[in-house]
């Protein structure tokens, strides 16, 4: 069965998080931030140690270990009842991330939409980044050079997803409105999708 998903895509600093965690309070939506599971492994995990080896230099973690990861991940959260894949809607933040990806996932997702959050200020990202390390306490978003690594990654390897997916199936989304207006637009789209 492939699990009926919406991706929730946009650059570092987008808001893809921030909107993620809101959605994820919705009954039947079921959030999943590939950056937060990694970060949330355990330090003598030795995905963690691939992960923090690689982050800390604002490079992607490889294809397999990262496709490896959401599948483990959500098999364990189906066993434990957190996630029930029938009827929930998997809200993907960070996966698939580059074109790979999205070919190695194509027979477990059914990507019903894709959020679209962007922005054309990188300046405003990198602020919000920088502001979001101090209070999430993120090594990984505190260094500038780190983040526009971080932004070059994004453009070269994460951006050509989109052209993997049918257009119809994109809506953008100006993630320079206030978080509640961006909210708005993703529930009009996601009224639309469901």
């Amino acid at each position: 069965m492939k699990y009926k998903s919406i991706l929730l895509f946009g650059a570092p600093g987008s808001g893809k998080g921030t909107q993620g965690r809101i959605l994820a309070e919705v009954p039947n939506f079921f959030y999943f931030a590939c950056g937060d599971v990694f970060r949330n492994l355990r330090p003598e995990n030795p995905l963690a140690k691939k992960f923090m080896e690689y982050s800390s230099k604002g490079e992607l973690v490889p294809d397999e270990l990262t496709v490896e990861l959401w599948q483990n991940h959500l098999n364990a959260c189906t066993r434990d009842g957190d996630f029930h894949p029938e009827h929930d809607l998997l809200i993907l933040d960070g996966i698939p991330r580059n074109v790979n990806q999205v070919d190695m996932m194509h027979e477990a997702i059914d990507v019903r939409g894709i959020l679209h959050l962007a922005c054309n200020d990188m300046s405003k990202m990198e602020e919000r980044i920088q502001a979001r390390a101090l209070k999430e306490n993120r090594l990984d978003d505190a260094n500038l050079d780190t983040i526009r690594h971080r932004f070059e990654t994004y453009i070269n390897e994460t951006q050509p997803v989109l052209d993997k997916y049918d257009p119809g199936l994109i809506n953008d989304i100006d993630s320079t409105q206030t978080p509640i207006e961006v909210l708005a637009d993703i529930v009009n789209i996601i009224g639309k999708i469901n």
